[in-house]
């Protein structure tokens, strides 16, 4: 987490006390700083993608 970045936007642009910066949690910030809620999840197709590019090491009788 880049929390100086996080710390800035929150304390200077949103003009959040350290108290109420420290008491939200991460999507709340996030939403305050307008992040996107309308994303969409993970789909099957970007699901595939990362299976394929970061396989499982699974482990068998010769690799234990």
């Amino acid at each position: 987490m880049d929390w100086p970045g996080l710390m800035q936007a929150g304390l200077h642009h949103l003009r959040l006390q350290p108290a109420q910066f420290w008491a939200l949690t991460p999507a709340e910030l996030q939403i305050m700083l307008g992040a996107d809620a309308a994303k969409a999840p993970l789909g099957r197709l970007q699901l595939d993608a990362l299976l394929r590019d970061f396989p499982d090491d699974v482990k068998d009788e010769r690799n234990g």
